[in-house]
């Protein structure tokens, strides 16, 4: 009992300190498992034992005889269907070329480099080999996000190691369990009759049986026969049958068939879609926290001795300064990217939380068989783990200095709220060459925000998932624009620091309206401007307009015709160069105009003869 316990302290805590250090949470969980297992038997404990022993002669541990086994393959069975909920279709159409061919010939190169460096600088069986290869192909989102949540970089940049790694999770676990299922049906390595036979049970019961009960999932969820209070756990049950069933048909098909199960769920219109997300992340959190300290500390150094050498440096820097450059460079070859951003995405491939959990498992399996060379499969694959992660957490922000990607000033637009005035005025910023996007728990707003071509996400302001979203490292500029005060102000406490570090503004409260003492230097456009005037100049004019001024006494007088008109509404100011600077009520009177400059507005156009 205190052992268990102590594991999900353990693993908890590891998780806070990736938070806390904003590193990937693999780190310290392995960490710790390989404290408390092999490290502690051999150096820390008296007796030479393990301070936590997942399994011990097979017998005796938290996880007897073939237990260990069956909690891992469970584990993981959730972790992947996770993944799988992730994969929207939509997305991979419009995804570059290039992530598209870093996820097919990418993972080629991947494939056969690995297992020929693992096969001549371990002289491991090429059926081994390629196992390795297999399972070092993956590239998690839950190790790159962390890395690159504080590195500002080219939107460009972001999106291709965010898809990569979401794209390339399940496709990674498909390799590894097709190849572990050629090796364990002939352990001599010769393609029989039987070989093939049972790759094709494998391919045919788990995709069938992952659509099948997907769909099945999808109508009992939508038509309500499951009570709401149910649903999660209800999900979480099927999954696990889905899996159990699909293995017993054919033997290592249940992941399959939980992948293709969570990327139909994913791509369904289930309203309770999210829901199921937030609760499988959850769950995914708790078990990968346990599942690594377990896998680590399963570990022997007697496993780790195995790779005490220099073929394990030739290995890993094969891998990282060589393949992984190839792959990319291929897969990037004639597209839009730089040489600097091919570089560091070249840097940029740390190995995940699939690649360390199938390879103890498939480590397990093959060397309780018997299969030659199967006990350097979980080191090597946990070496290529550790060493990525070390890698890129401690280099990436030096690397995309030294590169020039590092975006030395973050131009990028976040605007809280997406209604019709932030429609407007998020497509004149894009029209101007600025980065922008929308937010906005209403989908209706989201949808008519993508219809003008304008980048725009459905999340709740009040939830964290905005935090982890890498793709908006270029972000520098926040305006929060709903009807709610409260939403407005929370939302610059909240992200002001992460996507506002050149200015954070919001509109203004009726209290500020109505007393110019309290009006806040965050506050947006004249003081008269709150929500409801600004959207109705925007529904009685829907456009953005500009006119050209030469100096402050014309900008002033334009300013107090606006005053006097509440159709009119001033925005910004354009300089010469078309950098953009907001009016409002504290700094109205403090632009340096010079002539070509330009006063950018909502409303009516101003009549001229009155300049």
């Amino acid at each position: 009992m205190l052992e268990l316990a102590g594991i999900i302290i353990l693993g908890i805590l590891a998780q806070w300190v990736a938070w806390k250090f904003k590193i990937p949470a693999i780190l310290p969980l392995i960490l710790i498992g390989l404290l408390v297992g092999p490290i502690a038997a051999e150096f820390l404990s008296e007796d030479g034992s393990k301070w936590i022993e997942p399994i011990w002669n097979g017998r005796e541990g938290l996880f007897p005889g073939e237990s260990l086994f069956y909690f891992v393959s469970l584990a993981i069975s959730i972790i992947l269907f996770e993944g799988g909920l992730t994969l929207k279709l939509s997305e991979i159409k419009n995804v570059a070329p290039s992530i598209t061919k870093l996820i097919t010939l990418g993972s080629a190169v991947t494939f056969f480099g690995a297992a020929i460096a693992a096969h001549y600088t371990f002289y491991l069986s090429w059926e081994i080999s390629f196992l390795f290869s297999g399972l070092i192909i993956v590239t998690g989102p839950t190790v790159i996000t962390p890395i690159l949540r504080n590195i500002p970089l080219p939107k460009d940049v972001s999106a291709v190691l965010k898809w990569e790694g979401i794209l390339i999770d399940p496709i990674g676990a498909l390799i590894a369990v097709l190849v572990f299922e050629f090796i364990s049906v002939d352990a001599g390595g010769e393609f029989t009759k039987r070989a093939f036979i049972e790759f094709g049970k494998i391919v045919l019961f788990g995709f069938t049986f992952g659509f099948t009960f997907a769909h099945a999932l999808n109508t009992i969820i939508n038509r309500n026969w499951i009570p709401h209070y149910l649903l999660n756990v209800f999900a979480l049950a099927s999954v696990l049958g889905v899996f159990v069933l699909s293995d017993s048909f054919a033997h290592e098909s249940g992941l399959l068939a939980v992948v293709v199960m969570g990327m139909v769920l994913g791509n369904s219109k289930s309203p309770y879609l999210k829901e199921l997300l937030y609760f499988k992340e959850s769950l995914s959190v708790l078990l990968i926290s346990i599942l690594f300290i377990l896998l680590a500390a399963n570990i022997n150094m007697s496993d780790l001795l195995l790779i005490y050498n220099w073929n394990t440096a030739v290995l890993f820097a094969i891998v990282v300064f060589v393949i992984r450059p190839i792959a990319v460079f291929l897969s990037t070859y004639k597209s839009s990217l730089k040489l600097n951003e091919k570089l560091f995405i070249s840097w940029v491939g740390p190995r995940g939380i699939v690649a360390a959990g199938i390879a103890s498992l498939f480590g397990l399996k093959l060397a309780k068989s018997g299969v030659p060379d199967a006990e350097y499969i979980t080191p090597l694959v946990f070496m290529i783990v550790l060493g990525t992660v070390l890698l890129n957490a401690t280099t990436a922000r030096l690397f995309a200095k030294f590169v020039g990607v590092f975006l030395k000033k973050s131009e990028g637009i976040l605007i809280v709220g997406a209604s019709k005035l932030s429609r407007l005025i998020g497509h004149y910023l894009e029209e101007n060459g600025r980065h922008v996007v929308l937010i906005d728990s209403n989908l209706v707003n989201i949808k008519k925000s993508e219809e003008l071509g304008l980048e725009a996400i459905n999340t709740n302001i009040y939830s964290d998932t905005l935090m982890d979203n890498i793709e908006l490292n270029d972000v520098g500029y926040l305006m929060a624009l709903t009807a709610s005060a409260d939403i407005n102000k929370y939302a610059i406490e909240k992200f002001g620091s992460q996507f506002g570090e050149n200015g954070s503004f919001r509109l203004l409260t009726a209290d500020e309206m109505s007393n110019a003492d309290l009006i806040p230097r965050e506050g947006l456009f004249a003081q008269s401007d709150d929500f409801n005037s600004l959207s109705e100049v925007a529904r009685k004019y829907p456009s953005v307009n500009e006119i050209e001024i030469h100096d402050n006494k014309q900008l002033m007088d334009l300013l107090k015709i606006s005053d006097a008109d509440e159709d009119i509404i001033p925005i910004f100011i354009k300089n010469n160069k078309g950098v953009l600077d907001i009016i409002s009520a504290t700094n109205k009177d403090k632009h340096n105009i010079v002539p070509g400059n330009k006063l950018v507005y909502i409303g009516k156009p101003f009549d001229v003869k009155k300049v």
